[in-house]
């Protein structure tokens, strides 16, 4: 492996390292926003509406982001829209993963017990009060490993935004391949980075996690 190519790479792979991040994480707070949205919408069986999160989330759950990409980077042109390739990279991040957060939330909504509500009712609580003060603490912690690890599957299918020639770090990475040939050290600061992005995530949500399980169970 030879170490001074690798210096002379460092640059490039940390402008792209950045702007990974950067659509990364503005895809996940779309996906965030998108799911909590949803979610709600699929607990109180808004009408209408409810059928249109639940083919949403069918959809986007169920087709590839190369796929979702692709439509929305060469299809919506020929309607008249025409968006940046960053933008189409969160916008299609955000909305892959908005599918997967619906379920998430939608799940941790569901999974409180329908004797606490009852419990509460019978006390006199309000049913804003219910869902503010019972529901809604105890749903946000059981999703938590849930969002997490979609907060993770997304990072990780940030890989893909190099098909619509986003200089992200897998595009970098195939463009330097290509040019020079110099594969192991491409692929060696491909995986460092990629480490460096994931690995503190992962570390955090373990943290957050233990603290959400233990305020739950006291264990």
């Amino acid at each position: 492996m030879n170490f001074e190519v690798i210096s002379s790479y460092l640059p490039l792979y940390t402008e792209a390292f950045f702007l990974t991040i950067k659509i990364g994480w503005i895809g996940i707070l779309i996906a965030l926003s998108i799911g909590i949205l949803g979610a709600f919408i699929l607990h109180f069986n808004i009408p209408v509406l409810s059928i249109i999160v639940k083919v949403y989330v069918e959809l986007f759950r169920n087709t590839p982001l190369l796929v979702q990409l692709f439509f929305i980077y060469f299809g919506l042109p020929k309607l008249g829209i025409v968006i940046s390739v960053e933008t189409c990279g969160a916008v299609g991040l955000g909305l892959l993963g908005g599918s997967y957060m619906t379920e998430a939330f939608r799940s941790g909504l569901e999974a409180v017990p329908v004797s606490q509500t009852e419990s509460a009712q019978s006390l006199g609580f309000s049913k804003g009060q219910i869902f503010r003060c019972i529901i809604l603490p105890q749903a946000f912690s059981i999703s938590v490993p849930a969002v997490l690890a979609n907060v993770i599957f997304l990072l990780k299918e940030t890989s893909v935004f190099s098909a619509i020639s986003l200089m992200d770090l897998m595009f970098t990475a195939k463009d330097l391949i290509g040019l020079y040939y110099n594969t192991t050290e491409c692929l060696f600061l491909l995986v460092v980075f990629y480490i460096v992005m994931l690995l503190p995530v992962s570390y955090l949500g373990s943290f957050i996690e233990k603290k959400v399980r233990f305020a739950q169970f006291g264990d």
